[in-house]
């Protein structure tokens, strides 16, 4: 299965996401250092505006994306 890159933009009050297919690769390390340049040619953005995910298509990668995450909680309580 490929990675996938995605540019994801967040609208601020409805919380809809933008999904811009960057582009697809065959190599995890590829997709790596794709979202990390666009990280670094862009500092002044949310660095989780530039993602990469692991599916078998582009429907389903955008479906992952598309998906709310609950936020991550670190240690106990």
């Amino acid at each position: 299965m490929p990675y996938f890159t995605y540019e994801v933009i967040s609208h601020p009050e409805s919380g809809a996401k933008l999904l811009t297919h960057i582009e697809t690769y065959p190599k995890y390390r590829d997709a790596k250092m794709r979202v990390k340049e666009e990280r670094d040619k862009h500092p002044q953005r949310d660095p989780q505006e530039f993602r990469l995910v692991f599916a078998k298509n582009t429907v389903e990668a955008e479906k992952l994306l598309s998906i709310p995450r609950d936020e991550r909680v670190i240690g106990d309580i």
